[in-house]
């Protein structure tokens, strides 16, 4: 629950020149994450379950806009940037989903909530497992949408198959040294629009107001090298994941979501050798980007299993 008591200090904006969308209900905060400034957009019911949103490449918070005043009825929705994704902070650390994870994490922490779910798409399932493997006993539940997490889903090899190499040939891109800042710095809207239109169903999903904002956002400063960071330390992330595993498996109650033509099939069946409680639903008509494709059936899907891991949680004796 959210603690009243534990007001979050106030923080500046570490990328003010970057256009900052607002939504209604809901407020901008920037809190310290264990060091690194994150962006938080809060909302809702301040005595209602905590769901925490984590967004992927190459998006931001914004990629839940659709998909929060929905939830704000029922729960506490925070909306929290990655480091060095849009109005968070683009340090120059490890970006991966284990450090990635702890800078959230305490960045929940500083808003005064102690359990909440967590629901992440794409780069931020990446760090939602990571942070899930390391703090499950303060979450209540975790639902993850259609990514291919280092070291758990995600193949070992890039697809040479063209049906399916276009989902994932720029994770290999991404790793190589320099040349993706090189060819990229000044394209980014070019780069960005082609993850947008290509990976929906519907090339019209976003408008081009939504790519710019999203442009930008990796143009920010910091914000190019921080997106390919991820992918960069992404053997990091799937090293530190199997440690982790090793340790202790996944006993939160685990949601898979995936899309009708997105990019992993069943997300609840490649999760489920790592979790002891995973179920998953298919999204019709949506491909990778399954918040703005269909944020209501999203809504409805993380209402009722929240609803129900918040009421398990509950029931357990010495939890809250």
């Amino acid at each position: 629950m959210n603690d009243p008591a534990s007001a979050p200090r106030v923080l500046g904006n570490p990328v003010s020149d970057l256009p900052l969308p607002d939504l209604a209900r809901f407020t901008h905060r920037w809190v310290d994450g264990g060091g690194v400034r994150l962006h938080a957009v809060e909302g809702g019911r301040a005595d209602g379950p905590t769901v925490v949103l984590l967004a992927g490449f190459p998006q931001t918070w914004w990629a839940w806009h659709k998909v929060m005043p929905a939830l704000a009825d029922r729960f506490h929705v925070i909306a929290v940037d990655l480091p060095g994704q849009g109005h968070s902070e683009r340090p120059d650390i490890s970006y991966d989903t284990h450090t990635v994870a702890a800078h959230v994490h305490a960045a929940v922490e500083a808003l005064g909530v102690s359990t909440y779910g967590l629901a992440a798409h794409d780069i931020g399932a990446w760090v939602a497992f990571s942070l899930a493997s390391k703090y499950q006993d303060q979450l209540r539940g975790l639902a993850l949408l259609d990514a291919g997490i280092p070291g758990i889903t995600l193949p070992g090899a890039v697809p040479i198959d063209p049906e399916q190499a276009w989902k994932t040939w720029h994770f290999a891109f991404h790793l190589v040294p320099d040349l993706p800042e090189t060819l990229l710095t000044g394209r980014e809207r070019e780069y960005v629009g082609w993850f947008l239109k290509v990976k929906t169903l519907s090339a019209g999903t976003f408008d081009e107001a939504e790519i710019q904002h999203y442009a930008a956002a990796v143009a920010a400063d910091g914000g190019l090298r921080a997106s390919l960071a991820y992918y960069r330390d992404a053997a990091e992330s799937a090293r530190k994941n199997h440690e982790a595993l090793e340790r202790r498996r996944l006993s939160v109650p685990v949601l898979g979501i995936s899309g009708s033509h997105g990019s992993i099939p069943d997300m609840a069946a490649s999760i489920r050798p790592w979790a002891d409680h995973a179920t998953g639903i298919v999204v019709p008509d949506a491909g990778h980007f399954i918040p703005d494709e269909q944020p209501g059936a999203v809504a409805a899907a993380l209402t009722d299993f929240m609803t129900r891991a918040a009421a398990a949680r509950q029931s357990v004796p010495g939890r809250d």
